[in-house]
């Protein structure tokens, strides 16, 4: 199987002036920089406004104070190490710390320092946790992407996966699809564990990350292809960022692109308020706004998506903005407080829940589940 060639090394990128690289290494010494040459291939050097490279390409304002290492404070979720236990149904097994791509906005930049350990070479306490725990019938598999992994390690998680007869539904989260897709077309193990585990009653989901219609290419649409030939169901999600999807049009394209090629848009969320992640952030008002127009210029199949936040309390999606209020429900609540509607005054700085007056009324803060994570959200950027 022919795979891209992977650059790891600012100055291999030849299209970046030697001063331009001299700054940039400053930020690829604090964050990992990662990226192949067909994904590369991608950008537009001649556009200095190109998304592709917005989204891959290390910036100065990583460098800047804001945000929290865990915005989420996913370290509460862990009910074991390397599984996530926060809404009732749902596991997460975080499965590889390594990605194909890098993106600059990740809200798990913190997975990729030295210091920060998650993910588990052995997903043995994980899967011992979902057996027991019957409540539990769909686990999505995360990292890092797991579509990085050898597929024999995939086979294993998945077989194992599956002998839990309530664990129904499998998803993996990946940007594999738009990022290296010939990883999905040219391996055929993959496609047939896919054929051989995802069946009419126990589907596998792969939860794909596609930010932008220029990251859907003609292999892209082969890699969707195979997935689907393969039974898999695959829907997408990205966030709005700033200076990369943050245009009705772009937006109502992408999700033109996504219903064509038979994937549903499923969320289009808030970027999480992320250390180093300050250039893609856009007010609730504007993502809102932007939102609501591309949704606008497609048909009923890309009406489908979602706007929404992932808090710590929960999804927590925007119904509205209008009036300097957000009208706002918890879709999923690790509280249990499902269909909660709530009206909070929307100041127009507002970038995030925490930052809407009042809403500290709606949830309470969470505890770590256990003391065997390491909690990164005092750690200095």
């Amino acid at each position: 199987m022919a795979q891209p060639k992977y650059i790891m090394n600012i100055d291999k990128i030849e299209h970046i002036s030697e001063q331009e690289r001299e700054k940039l290494k400053q930020i690829t010494e604090k964050f990992v920089f990662r990226i192949n040459d067909y994904y590369l291939s991608l950008i537009d050097w001649k556009n200095p406004n190109d998304p592709i490279k917005k989204l891959i390409i290390p910036n100065e304002g990583e460098l800047q104070e804001y945000g929290r290492w865990d915005a989420s404070d996913e370290d509460t979720n862990y009910a074991v190490p390397g599984c996530q236990h926060k809404y009732g149904t749902t596991a997460l097994l975080i499965v590889s710390e390594v990605c194909g791509a890098y993106c600059r906005y990740c809200f798990r930049k913190r997975l990729f320092r030295n210091d920060v350990k998650e993910a588990m070479s052995d997903v043995a306490p994980g899967l011992e946790y979902i057996r027991n725990h019957p409540e539990i019938n769909n686990v999505l598999l995360t990292g890092g992407d797991p579509l990085i992994l050898a597929t024999n390690k995939l086979r294993y998680i998945i077989e194992s996966l599956r002998e839990i007869e309530h664990v129904k539904i499998i998803r993996i989260g990946s940007k594999m699809p738009v990022f290296n897709p010939m990883r999905i077309y040219e391996d055929e193990g993959l496609l047939n564990l896919i054929r051989e585990y995802s069946t009419s009653e126990k589907r596998i989901y792969v939860m794909a990350h596609i930010s932008h219609p220029q990251e859907m290419t003609d292999k892209t649409f082969k890699g969707l292809q195979a997935l689907h030939d393969a039974g898999a169901i695959i829907m997408n999600q990205t966030p709005i960022l700033k200076g990369v999807n943050d245009d009705p049009e772009v937006l109502s394209l992408l999700l033109d692109k996504l219903s064509w090629a038979g994937v549903r848009p499923y969320y289009f969320f808030i970027n999480r308020p992320v250390a180093g992640n300050r250039e893609f952030v856009l007010t609730l008002e504007e993502a809102y706004d932007i939102f609501e127009k591309a949704k606008a210029r497609t048909s009923g199949l890309g009406k489908q998506v979602r706007l929404s936040m992932s808090h710590t309390s929960g999804k927590i999606e925007i119904l509205a903005i209008e009036n300097g209020k957000a009208y706002l429900k918890y879709h999923q609540s690790r509280d249990n407080e499902y269909g909660k509607f709530m009206v909070l005054d929307c100041p127009k700085e507002a970038t995030w829940f925490d930052e809407l007056p009042g809403n500290e009324m709606y949830w309470n803060k969470p505890t770590k589940k256990t003391d065997e994570v390491v909690s990164v959200n005092e750690m200095l950027v």
